[in-house]
């Protein structure tokens, strides 16, 4: 199992388990507030935005160009932003932190 944490925009904590997909589908199936992922994961609405850890940062990496192009819409962006649906649940994110954006 893949464990990651979501820090709300309201400061809640909710801890979450999958084994397979992306972030956003793991957030959406456990109701975090904040995560709409409108566009259903394809990078074309940036209502996933989230903020990762700075320690855990380099395990999930650099977003690319699109996911790049997308952020410069959304409004919070700092150095660790990245869209929840663009990264995928692995082994090696287990245990990642990440702070929701958006209410």
């Amino acid at each position: 199992m893949i464990n990651v944490t979501f820090i709300t925009a309201d400061g809640q904590t909710i801890n979450a388990q999958g084994e397979s997909g992306s972030l956003m589908e793991l957030a959406v199936a456990n109701n975090v507030p904040g995560i709409d992922g409108d566009c259903g994961g394809v990078c074309s609405c940036a209502t996933c935005h989230v903020r990762v850890s700075e320690q855990d940062y380099a395990r999930v990496g650099d977003p690319n160009d699109v996911e790049k192009d997308m952020l410069e819409l959304a409004e919070g962006v700092s150095e660790t932003s990245r869209l929840c649906c663009q990264v995928a649940l692995s082994d090696e994110i287990s245990g990642i932190s990440v702070t929701v954006v958006r209410d």
